[in-house]
């Protein structure tokens, strides 16, 4: 299927929605489908939705130069997104005049389809400061509530201080879980230094601030306010730029991540492995003890609020 995306424009129609598709959703969908096609104007990116096997095989290649893995070790298939898209699941591609330049899939969660799970999103390296990741991220969202779902879920690596503030502030997504080494070991140039921990968020399409954020207000947090009134360090970089974890009791809880742990897994990955378990520590043992996760500041902290002091 082809399309356009032109600031009032649905970039990717779909005539061929699903017949019990909920009946609200293409109205629900109307609107963030001006939103996509505005965010991929701005990026100067048509995005579609890709069943075409070469396609495919662009989005094969794509990732592999992203995730450096080699043509021995795809993160994904071509034959695989070729059976996804065949059985209605998520797979699109943005393209640069006729160059692919970014792709996302997901598929839809169990044991409904009231959500859809986004596997992989990449945008290729030289792309970087067009936005090109957003625009993907609202054209899976109108697609999504085009086919009757009202949410769609994640996993991101909580140390990647820009992946954080993408999802939790220019999306306005929620975290629901944190999962210590939930892939396992993958053999990557990105992921291959120790533990594969990720949150898990859920990014529901149509609350007031995720709607909000697709129309370009992110959700702010103003961490020196934060602690002002009160907010308590419970980890954060010491003088050499390892982890220092420091008890923290009280409503509100900030929580640090390094500048570039990318850089740091390159320069000093003992250091960048003793970030991981001080944050699997930290976040994960407060999320799982119920706290919740409100926000994460640009500069580098999770806003985490139990939901009464101890």
């Amino acid at each position: 299927m082809t399309g356009t995306a032109g600031p009032d424009a649905r970039p990717d129609a779909r005539p061929d929605a699903r017949p019990d598709a909920r009946p609200d959703g293409p109205a629900l969908a109307t609107p963030a489908w001006t939103a996509a096609g505005r965010a991929a104007a701005s990026a100067g990116v048509t995005i579609r939705a890709l069943d075409d096997i070469a396609d495919l095989e662009g989005v094969r290649r794509l990732y592999e130069r992203i995730w450096r893995t080699g043509a021995s070790n795809p993160p994904v298939t071509a034959d695989l997104l070729r059976a996804m898209a065949k059985a209605g699941s998520y797979v699109s591609g943005a393209f640069d005049g006729g160059e692919l330049v970014g792709a996302c899939f997901g598929f839809f969660s169990a044991p409904t389809r009231d959500a859809l799970h986004s596997h992989i999103a990449g945008v290729a390296a030289r792309m970087a400061g067009r936005h090109v990741g957003l625009a993907l991220k609202l054209h899976q969202r109108a697609w999504t509530l085009d086919e009757g779902a009202g949410a769609i879920t994640w996993t991101y690596d909580p140390l990647i201080r820009r992946n954080a503030w993408f999802n939790l502030g220019k999306l306005a997504a929620d975290v629901t879980e944190y999962l210590p080494d939930f892939y396992g070991p993958m053999d990557d140039d990105i992921n291959r230094t120790g533990p594969t921990d990720r949150v898990l968020v859920r990014w529901p399409l149509t609350a007031p601030d995720v709607v909000a954020a697709c129309s370009g207000t992110p959700r702010a947090t103003d961490v020196a306010r934060l602690r002002a009134d009160g907010a308590v360090v419970a980890l954060e970089a010491s003088a050499a730029g390892g982890p220092l974890v420091r008890p923290a009791y009280g409503r509100v809880v900030l929580v640090g991540v390094p500048d570039d742990v990318e850089a740091l897994r390159e320069q000093d990955p003992a250091c960048a492995v003793a970030w991981r378990a001080a944050l699997r520590e930290v976040l994960g043992g407060l999320v799982a003890g119920g706290a919740r996760v409100t926000g994460f500041d640009r500069s580098g902290w999770y806003v985490v609020e139990r939901q009464e002091a101890q």
